[in-house]
């Protein structure tokens, strides 16, 4: 048995990800990733009816809530041929929209900004000069000598209490870290402004789906009646109050992201200029395509195309048919699954199956047996190829197929940090544009809000559609495919449908393109190529791998669910 460096869990906030790094000579030579729990919920949709698909898959994951079921609400109306009125695929466009948004926020700041601001280095930060640092920056009106000083106070205090809460366990001190002192108190300073931020925003998913997380949907439109009569009481949530409030909303999620998320990420970029160069993984990049303007089923209307590019080969860009059996395919041949034609046959999801094999060691155990099975995911490839997923793909889809607004945010953010465009290859490439993406995004919001008005000035308020809601209006069989970009990445459902029941289902996510493992062939997946080749400082606090990891925003509660290895749950909680 050979010596590895091993991170579990790697996450933040949930855990079910084990990095292991064989190294040699303080390099890492070969990196494994592992997803330590399992999924199951593929198994628990079959035999239900299929318009209730959406409030079981939605439960995969509480971080990226409503995706789910919304990829498993366009896979019926896919499979059964069923339009939407366009305001339910604008109200759609803005609940995503909103959800990037938020994502993307929080993940940098309570996700991954810790990696490169050291929270011990703050308390030695000039409250004044962190003041001057953050307004030639941005305009952010709250940049006052003396909100900083309250914010290092605060800090102070956690220290002096031995409460570090949400900042324990982290590897302050550590010699990567290279921000100055009033850098790191100015990125915790909004750290602590983003917890309190993002409780606003998630009011849209409230005014438009009645809850967040896992708001509500419907097959065949969106379950949000529209009531505009000023002149008496309105029976809805999205009355004119509640439209005024998603306006506003809007704004303060456009300030945030202008003002401070993305300065303080071009800011910090400036001083770790050299992971510009690190962590590129497999140099290819996969989207579905998403946010359409003209119906779901007009993808030359998707404001993100879909598409693949090849070997960092932005003057093609490949056509992807999610349909196509030897397109997409799901490898288990190092993973805790068996299928019916052998483990080292691919399968496409329409024909997927979940099937529970796992041969790995006793836990607790050491080390995985990567010769073996060593994940309870799956290994996708698009024609055989891994491919990366998430912001960094969708941005350089956007650049390549002559997104001017795209290209403007990209090349402007490359000329601050006097980057080539290969730079955004790499760890740092893949923070960077996703902060991009965000302002990208909020800017979109706006113009859908605008055209949703429009339409509702105009006299339509059609929010569903109710004509194949029945299903004797159904055909025997059916087959679709529900797909969307959701914050992390590409994300596909496929459903089958017979006598009006779900006859198969399998959910190929975002993070499964990312962190699977090693294929039939030995080719490595995202995580693992990105780490590859690295350098560590110090192994015992490997920072550099969760730089490189958290750069994809790993959501490994999408990819795995909690048994134990003989397949019994390990906790229920009830909510009274």
């Amino acid at each position: 048995m050979s010596n590895r460096i091993v991170v579990d869990p790697i996450t933040r906030i949930e855990g079910h990800l084990r990095i292991e790094a064989q190294m040699e000579g303080g390099v890492i030579q070969q990196a494994y990733s592992s997803g330590t729990m399992v999924r199951g919920i593929e198994n628990i949709v079959k035999g239900r009816d299929p318009r209730d698909a959406w409030a079981f898959v939605q439960r995969i994951c509480g971080v990226c809530t409503l995706v789910h079921g919304l990829a498993a609400v366009r896979a019926v109306e896919d499979a059964l041929r069923y339009p939407i009125p366009p305001n339910a695929e604008l109200i759609r466009n803005l609940m995503v929209g909103a959800q990037y948004v938020h994502d993307h926020v929080m993940h940098f700041y309570h996700l991954h900004a810790l990696d490169w601001v050291d929270l011990v280095s703050a308390l030695s930060a000039d409250p004044k000069a962190t003041s001057s640092l953050a307004q030639s920056i941005s305009p952010y009106a709250k940049s006052s000598p003396g909100y900083f000083a309250d914010v290092q106070d605060r800090l102070k205090g956690f220290v002096a209490a031995g409460q570090l809460g949400i900042f324990a366990n982290g590897y302050w001190g550590h010699p990567a870290y290279r921000l100055p002192p009033e850098a790191n108190l100015m990125a915790v300073a909004h750290y602590l402004d983003a917890l309190a931020w993002q409780r606003d925003v998630a009011q849209i998913h409230t005014i438009f789906g009645g809850k967040n997380p896992h708001p509500n949907l419907v097959v065949g439109g969106m379950p949000c009646a529209i009531s505009i009569d000023s002149g008496r009481q309105a029976g809805t949530a999205l009355d004119v109050p509640g439209l005024e409030r998603v306006r506003v909303l809007i704004g303060q999620m456009r300030d945030f992201v202008t003002q401070v998320y993305v300065p303080d990420t071009l800011a910090i970029a400036g001083f770790y200029k050299d992971w510009f160069e690190r962590g590129e993984g497999v140099g290819n990049f996969l989207c579905y395509g998403d946010f359409p303007a003209k119906g779901f089923g007009d993808r030359d209307s998707y404001l993100v195309p879909g598409g693949v590019i090849l070997n960092r080969d932005l003057s093609r860009i490949h056509e992807i048919d999610l349909r196509a059996e030897d397109e997409i395919q799901e490898f288990v041949t190092h993973a805790w699954y068996r299928y019916s034609v052998g483990k080292d046959q691919g399968l496409h999801p329409s024909r997927g199956e979940t099937s529970f094999d796992y041969t790995g060691p006793e836990p607790p155990y050491q080390q995985l047996e990567v010769e073996r099975g060593y994940s309870w995911l799956k290994s996708p490839r698009w024609r055989g190829q891994p491919v990366e997923v998430g912001p960094l793909a969708r941005v350089l889809m956007l650049y390549a197929s002559g997104d001017a607004r795209m290209k403007e945010l990209v090349d402007g953010a490359l000329r601050q940090l006097d980057l080539p465009l290969e730079a955004l290859y790499s760890t740092m490439g893949r923070t960077t544009a996703r902060a991009l993406e965000t302002q990208y995004m909020v800017e979109a919001m706006a113009g859908w809000f605008d055209q949703l008005l429009a339409n509702i000035r105009a006299g339509d308020v059609r929010t569903f559609n109710e004509r194949f809601w029945e299903p004797e209006t159904w055909p025997r069989s059916a087959r679709g495919v529900g797909h969307m970009e959701a914050p992390r990445g590409a994300l596909g459902h496929w459903i089958h449908i017979e006598d009006g029941k779900t006859a198969n289902y399998q959910a190929v996510v975002p993070s499964t393109w990312n962190a699977g493992p090693r294929d039939a062939q030995g080719r490595s997946g995202p995580y693992e190529a990105a780490l590859q080749g690295q350098t560590l400082l110090d192994p015992e606090q490997p920072i550099e791998i969760l730089r490189t990891v958290h750069s994809f925003d790993p959501c490994i509660a999408c990819a795995v669910h909690l048994i134990d290895p003989k397949g019994r749950e390990q906790i229920r909680v009830r909510v009274l």
